[in-house]
C-alpha cells in the first residue's frame, strides 16, 4: 500500500474544515420532556416568577417579623393564632399585627407575613403562639422570583438540555422548546463488510461494527443518524450515494475506503463533488487515514472503517462541527493524574490517543497503556477507561511520568 504524502496536523484540519463549516440545521419545537439531549436553537425565557409567590422554606408559623422584635424565652411574644396555610390551600385573608399562621414548607404566605418561625423556636397554646426568639425580615421564606424571575433567560441558544433542565422548564409552565433537529447519514463502505443480522460473518467477511459506535456517539452529541447501508469499493457508486445522502441531511459521515490503497475510493468520490476544503489524512494515531471535505458548507467525514480509528475522527471532524452547527461549546470531561506504569513511543509531530486502564493502588492512580498501535484492537475500547492524548510535540512519556488523563469510565 502506498503511503500519505502529506498528513494534516489536526489543529489546521480543524479550523479549515470549521471555517467553511456555514450550514445551519433546521429548529423544531419539541414537547419538553422529550428535548433532553437536544441543543436548543434559541433563548428560552421565562414567562413567570418561580417560585410565583412568597412561600414558607420550614414547617412552622408565618408571622410579621416587626412582632417578635422582643420575643425572648423569658418573654416570648404572644400571637394570636388565626389559622392554617398548606401547600395548594393558602390561608385566606391577610395577617394583621399580633397574628400568626401555621404553615407547612411550600405553602404560599399570607399577605402581611414576612417570616416564618420554625417549630422548634415556637409553641401554640390555646389558640396563641409563643415565639422565643426574634426573627430578621424574610426568615426561612423563599422570596417570589427567588429561583427565576420573569423576563430571565433560562435556557440558553446551543445549550445541550440536560435532565434538570426539564425540569426548571416544566415548573415555569414551558410546554415546548425550539432545538435542533440534526441529523447525520452514515455510509459504510467495503466489499467485506456484513451487517450484525448476518453473524456469524461468512468466511473473508467481517461484521460492520463501526456503524453501531458512531451510531451511538451521534446520538450522545445531540444528533440523529441515519444508516444508509453497505455500498460497494467503486467510486461511481459511493459518489452517488454521499450525494444523495448530502442532499437530505446536515451531515454525511463515510466510514472505510480513505487510505491510499487500491480499494480506497472515497476522497475520489467526495472529490467529485467540489468541496470548498477537502483533508486527507491527519497527524493522529490511531486514525491517519480519517479525512474531511466541506461541500455547500456540509461536512462529509471520511472516517477509518476501524472502529478505534473512527473514534478518533469522529472526536477531530464530527463532534466540532455538531458543536458550531448548534452554537454550542463542548462539555469538558473529567481529567485526573496519573502514574505511567510503562513507557509509551510515540512519533512526533503526530497526536497520539492511548487508550489507558486507570487503576488506584495504594492511595494512588495508576494508568496502564492498553495497545499505542493498532486501529482495529477492540479490546481497548471495553478494557480501557482512559485516555492519554499525547500532543505532537512530544515523542511520549516514560515509565513513572504522572500524566493527565480523559477519564472515561469509572476507576477500578
Amino acid at each position: 500500500m502506498r503511503g500519505f504524502k502529506q498528513l494534516t496536523p489536526i489543529p489546521e484540519a480543524q479550523r479549515a474544515v470549521l471555517a467553511a463549516l456555514t450550514h445551519v440545521p433546521r429548529a423544531a419545537a419539541v414537547p419538553t420532556p422529550t428535548a433532553v439531549g437536544k441543543y436548543a436553537a434559541a433563548d428560552v425565557v421565562a414567562p413567570a416568577d418561580v417560585p410565583p409567590f412568597d412561600r414558607a422554606a420550614f414547617d412552622g408559623y408565618a408571622v410579621r417579623s416587626i412582632d417578635t422584635l422582643s420575643a425572648s424565652r423569658t418573654n416570648p411574644a404572644m400571637l394570636k393564632l388565626v389559622g392554617k396555610a398548606l401547600p395548594g390551600r393558602p390561608h385566606q385573608g391577610a395577617l394583621g399585627p399580633g397574628e400568626a399562621v401555621e404553615v407547612a414548607t411550600g405553602a404560599p404566605l399570607p399577605p402581611g407575613a414576612d417570616a416564618v418561625v420554625p417549630y422548634e423556636e415556637a409553641a401554640a397554646r390555646e389558640g396563641y403562639v409563643e415565639v422565643y426568639r426574634p426573627v430578621p425580615q424574610y426568615y426561612y421564606v423563599s422570596r417570589r422570583g427567588e429561583d427565576v424571575v420573569a423576563g430571565e433567560v433560562v435556557i440558553r441558544r446551543g445549550r445541550l438540555i440536560k435532565p434538570w433542565d426539564i425540569g426548571v422548564l416544566a415548573s415555569l409552565g414551558i410546554k415546548e422548546v425550539p432545538v435542533y433537529k440534526i441529523t447525520a447519514a452514515i455510509i459504510s463502505t467495503g466489499n467485506e463488510l456484513v451487517e450484525l443480522d448476518d453473524a456469524p460473518p461468512p468466511p473473508g467477511k467481517i461484521i460492520n461494527s463501526t456503524r453501531h459506535v458512531l451510531e451511538a456517539m451521534l446520538r450522545e452529541v445531540g444528533v440523529e443518524p441515519h444508516y444508509m447501508g453497505i455500498v460497494p469499493d467503486d467510486e461511481d457508486v459511493i459518489y452517488e450515494r454521499v450525494r444523495e445522502a448530502l442532499r437530505e441531511h446536515d451531515m454525511v459521515i463515510t466510514t472505510g475506503g480513505v487510505s491510499v490503497g487500491e480499494p480506497d475510493h472515497v476522497v475520489s468520490a467526495v472529490s467529485r463533488l467540489r468541496p470548498s476544503v477537502l483533508v486527507h489524512g491527519i497527524a493522529a494515531r490511531p486514525g491517519r487515514p480519517n479525512s474531511a471535505a466541506v461541500v455547500e458548507g456540509k461536512l462529509i467525514a471520511m472516517l477509518s472503517g476501524f472502529p478505534v480509528a473512527s473514534i478518533v475522527g469522529f472526536e477531530v471532524f464530527v463532534k466540532p462541527a455538531v458543536l458550531k452547527m448548534a452554537g454550542a461549546a463542548e462539555e469538558p470531561r473529567p481529567v485526573v493524574k496519573a502514574v505511567l506504569t510503562r513507557r509509551v513511543t510515540t512519533p512526533i509531530n503526530v497526536r497520539s490517543f492511548v487508550r489507558v486502564r486507570v487503576y488506584r493502588q495504594g492511595g494512588r492512580l495508576y494508568a496502564e497503556p492498553l495497545a499505542v498501535t493498532g486501529s482495529g484492537i477492540l479490546s481497548t475500547l471495553t478494557r480501557g477507561n482512559g485516555l492519554l492524548i499525547i500532543p505532537e510535540n512530544r515523542e511520549g512519556y516514560d515509565e513513572g511520568d504522572e500524566v493527565e488523563v480523559v477519564l472515561l469510565g469509572p476507576i477500578e
